[in-house]
């Protein structure tokens, strides 16, 4: 009988352990819905903004041509292969008016520009980072970067996927780049540059 008083405190201390428990799987679940919402959130509002620019390119390709200094700078990129560790990827234009030169977008008027990029990313080591940078004057300054971590499991192929979708406003001097700190293999790359703000003649290059 002297050993009877003993149960109830491990008893409890069992019950407070699996409470505890329970209550941690259940945050880890519930960060886990919002972590897929705003993925969600964020591949459709990426999916908008790239339909809307879309249109309107679609919308400018339609009127009637207009003389060469008033036509909206642009380009749209598509790119899938490897990328090397520090090397600039070789981009190169699909469609658009914005010049690409060695894997270098040249900025042809200061403004604002409406950047839109997405793509997957499988990198060889355990973590990547991908970088917008400009060049100018010989000095590279970074843009955006995103760290992607390397997945084998398929359930978490979204950890794989790039999203950006901002406005810079950039010079006429400045060349764009994307590069990667380790190698990678790069899939269904599409990123548009859309100047934002009518372009002036003494502002482009020539």
């Amino acid at each position: 009988m002297e050993g009877q008083p003993e149960v109830e405190p491990r008893n409890e201390e069992q019950m407070d352990c699996e409470r505890e428990r329970a209550e941690d799987e259940w945050r880890s679940w519930q960060r886990g819905q919002v972590r897929n919402t705003l993925h969600l959130v964020s591949a459709v509002a990426q999916w908008i903004l790239l339909l809307a620019c879309l249109i309107y390119l679609g919308i400018d390709f339609l009127q009637p041509s207009t003389p060469q200094s008033d036509e909206v700078p642009w380009t749209l990129i598509r790119y899938s292969g490897k990328s090397t560790k520090g090397v600039a990827i070789n981009l190169t234009a699909e469609r658009g008016s914005i010049q690409i030169r060695n894997g270098s977008i040249m900025i042809p008027c200061d403004g604002l520009y409406l950047v839109s990029l997405t793509c997957s990313i499988y990198p060889e080591e355990d973590l990547l980072k991908l970088t917008l940078q400009k060049t100018q004057k010989s000095a590279n300054s970074p843009l955006w970067i995103q760290t992607v971590r390397s997945s084998n499991n398929t359930v978490n192929l979204r950890d794989n996927r790039v999203n950006l979708t901002t406005v810079l406003f950039l010079f006429r001097e400045d060349n764009l780049t994307l590069c990667t700190d380790s190698n990678a293999d790069i899939r269904d790359l599409w990123l548009s540059l859309v100047l934002q703000s009518p372009p002036e003649e003494a502002l482009c290059r020539s």
